[in-house]
């Protein structure tokens, strides 16, 4: 809900500057999603009219004007605008003026003609203006008077971000009958008077959905002037609130819409055939909407028909055929109560929104239907002249108002405030809610306009926020905590977070639910889980995988050219719908150089063991075995599966070549997936005695064929059961002269130490023979 503030204080006035309001109503739960200057802030600008017009002398498309702003003499102003003509009214900036941008106005000669100002165009001014040129102001614009004055420029527009139950603050009366409320400020409420029939026309109303619209309303106003301007300030507060202005009868029902909260609509009384009739569409019936969009009908929509065939779809969009048009003479106003269950849904099923279906959705004030159809009765009486019959309403059953019972002691109870019953009696009927108490027990009744309120905890939340939750005191819990043991062996998700932060990746948090083709491309997966109801149409299916939204956060960072990124994210993927289904990953990404752009470091990029080093740090104590794997999402030749303990927990590699020339990544970044569940176990650490005495190194260049993996040769290693071994780690691979076609030379260090003694070289030759043994198991000899 976008409005004026000065159309608010027009109704309620409280002594609070603009930032103290907003501050207020965001606390009161209506929340404040912007407060901006309906115009920026420029000066000495005013009023202006233009006496004489002259050619320039030495310029085709300049002229020479006499301008007088209200001074004792008029000035002379060279300008280029092609509208400007003698007698007109606009905006002129004096000498010393500053205009948005800072652009200030100074005495000038242009083209040897001095010039003593400047007339202005909207645009020029920083306001909305469909002019090529000058901004034409009324002939009756007084001369002399400053711009934002007789423009009312000195206004701050807000937006409500409402939740979906305060549709009562969906208008300027709702919103200040709560700022009202809230302050205790007195209101200045628009006075609506019944409009005497002046001719007797009728159109007959009948239900026949009594349930689905329990009341609508209706006059017949004949004689209008469709050619009548709508008045300047109407069109302001419309456009201040973000509604076009259109024609007369149009705005009039926009703006009833906007101060009441009532949605209207007129018809054209020369195009309704016969009486109106509300009820639910016919099989094979087709409307074309005031959008121009035609729809098949179905038989749950509600529709507003005259004899012959749906002219409104109700609570969402008249008809094409039967809107009032240039030319129109004779209108039908209509105010009705459309219940939300019915309304809730359609606008969304056909593809489009109106300010009517999202305030009927929701519930509008079923009590206010006759007052609003007086109120635009009297605007376009008054704006377009004509003369108004009588009104017809038919009513079914209402809404049930049901009382609801509210316990002092529960208050006080939820709220931690003894409030005195009076108190909350008085906040409650500030709100227009009627109450009555009895000992302990505030029974409140609710009006026709609040439909959020049906339980206890409703009516606590109205005194909490009325109270204001700043005037909540703070007070410490009072309880009994104890620390919980915390298992050796495990370890929380933010120790992994924490060592990947370290590593220098940022976290990134991505929806849950993703574009389909994208479970194709990085899962290779034709049948994820589909959103019954998706939120937009890329966002239709469940992950099974984090890469996609991970590859999507690097396009975003690539397009606004950052040169090296790297993020990861720990978070759920769905494989069904079952709980067991649903693990937990975590997944990063690596790209760009291998460290930041600096003298020192060089501009190697990032690679497949750069990130296994990643991966092995989450994995730490605990070593990994990578075997050789083939991913849909990964470089077949550069990728492998990370196996701990036997299992398989996850994969590792670089982007397939192919997604990233799809994605336009230029280079392939590098990723990993692993089920967190695996990555919370860790070995417990165990102390171990610090040795004096000096390790020992041999270095074993063993050569295999090609087709042979270090990790095969590692696994083999370990076999050895020799308490000296303090590591084994590869140094060097070779191929080339002297090593045999096919195959390749691995040179490995281990480090042997003993924390009792020195090591003798009979001890050191028995470890290195058994490690050579095993080596020779997997086809390796000791190179030459």
């Amino acid at each position: 809900m976008k409005f004026s503030e000065q159309w608010l204080r027009s109704w309620v006035n409280p002594a609070l500057s603009s930032d103290e309001l907003a501050h207020l109503l965001t606390m009161a739960g209506l929340e404040v999603e912007e407060n901006e200057a309906a115009a920026p802030a420029f000066s000495n600008v005013f009023v202006a009219e233009v006496l004489s017009v002259s050619k320039h002398p030495d310029a085709d498309r300049l002229n020479v004007c006499s301008v007088n702003v209200g001074e004792a003499g008029p000035l002379q102003i060279v300008c280029g605008a092609p509208n400007v003509s003698v007698g007109i009214r606009i905006p002129c900036a004096r000498i010393g003026a500053v205009l948005p941008g800072d652009f200030k106005i100074k005495q000038a000669k242009v083209r040897g003609i001095e010039s003593s100002g400047m007339l202005c165009s909207g645009k020029e001014l920083g306001l909305p203006d469909d002019v090529d040129g000058l901004m034409i102001l009324p002939a009756d614009a007084p001369v002399g008077t400053p711009i934002r004055d007789y423009l009312n420029l000195d206004d701050r527009l807000l937006t409500l971000k409402l939740t979906p139950n305060r549709t009562d603050c969906l208008s300027i009366k709702g919103i200040a009958r709560e700022v009202a409320a809230l302050t205790g400020t007195a209101q200045t409420v628009v006075e609506i008077a019944a409009v005497a029939p002046q001719v007797d026309d009728v159109r007959s109303i009948t239900l026949a959905a009594g349930d689905a619209c329990p009341r609508y309303a209706g006059r017949v106003i004949k004689g209008v002037n469709q050619a009548a301007p709508t008045p300047d300030w109407m069109k302001q507060r419309l456009a201040r609130s973000g509604t076009r202005s259109i024609s007369a009868i149009v705005d009039i029902t926009n703006y009833v819409l906007l101060e009441q909260g009532q949605p209207m609509h007129a018809f054209d009384l020369a195009k309704l055939q016969g009486g109106i009739t509300v009820r639910f569409a016919h099989a094979g019936e087709t409307i074309t909407l005031l959008n121009d969009k035609e729809l098949k009908l179905e038989a749950d929509m509600l529709v507003i028909a005259d004899e012959a065939r749906p002219v409104a779809l109700a609570g969402i969009m008249g008809g094409g055929e039967t809107g009032v048009e240039a030319g129109a003479q004779d209108v039908f106003l209509e105010s009705a109560f459309f219940a939300p269950a019915v309304i809730a849904g359609k606008a969304r099923r056909l593809g489009f929104s109106s300010d009517s279906s999202h305030r009927f959705e929701r519930g509008v004030d079923f009590g206010s239907c006759r007052n609003a159809l007086e109120r635009a009765t009297q605007l376009v009486l008054d704006i377009c002249g004509g003369q108004a019959g009588p009104v017809q309403e038919s009513v079914a059953e209402l809404p049930a108002r049901a009382p609801v019972a509210l316990r002092v002691s529960r208050v006080a109870r939820v709220l931690g405030l003894a409030l005195p019953a009076d108190e909350i009696v008085a906040i409650l009927r500030r709100l227009g809610l009627a109450t009555a108490l009895a000992g302990d027990v505030i029974t409140v009744t609710p009006p026709s306009y609040r439909f959020d309120i049906e339980i206890e905890e409703d009516l606590i939340e109205e005194v909490a926020r009325v109270y204001g939750y700043d005037n909540v005191p703070v007070s410490a819990s009072v309880a009994k905590l104890a620390m919980l043991a915390q298992p050796g062996n495990l370890r929380g998700k933010a120790a992994l977070k924490n060592i990947l932060a370290a590593r220098d990746y940022q976290e990134a948090i991505n929806y849950a639910f993703v574009e389909e083709k994208w479970e194709a491309d990085f899962a290779g997966n034709t049948a994820p889980v589909k959103l019954i109801n998706p939120i937009a149409s890329q966002m239709s299916v469940m992950r099974s995988t984090l890469f996609g939204g991970l590859i999507n956060g690097l396009k975003h960072n690539i397009n606004r050219r950052h040169e090296r990124v790297r993020l990861f994210e720990v978070a759920r993927v769905f494989h069904g719908v079952a709980a067991d289904a649903q693990p937990e990953k975590i997944a990063g990404l690596a790209w760009g150089g291998r460290e930041p752009e600096q003298w020192a470091a060089g501009k190697d990029k990032v690679d497949f063991f750069d990130v296994k080093a990643d991966v092995e740090a989450l994995l730490a104590p605990r070593r990994a075995e990578f075997r050789r794997a083939s991913h849909v999402a990964l470089h077949p030749g550069r990728s492998a599966e990370v196996v701990v303990d036997g299992l398989v927990i996850g994969v590792v590699g670089e982007l397939h070549p192919q997604w990233s020339q799809a994605y336009e990544l230029g280079s392939a970044p590098v990723l990993f997936e692993l089920d967190v569940a695996a990555l919370l176990a860790v070995h417990k650490h165990e102390a171990r005695a610090v040795s004096k005495f000096q390790p020992v190194r041999r270095d074993l260049a063993l050569v295999v064929d090609e087709h042979v993996a270090v990790a095969e040769l590692l696994a083999a290693f370990a076999k050895v059961k020799s308490p000296l071994i303090t590591g084994i780690e590869l140094f060097d691979v070779y191929r080339g002269k002297g090593v045999e076609e096919g195959k390749k030379s691995l040179a490995f260090k281990v480090l042997m130490q003993d924390t009792q003694k020195t090591l003798t070289d009979e001890e050191v030759e028995s470890v290195v023979a058994e490690i050579i043994r095993r080596g020779e198991g997997c086809g390796a000899t000791l190179r030459a």
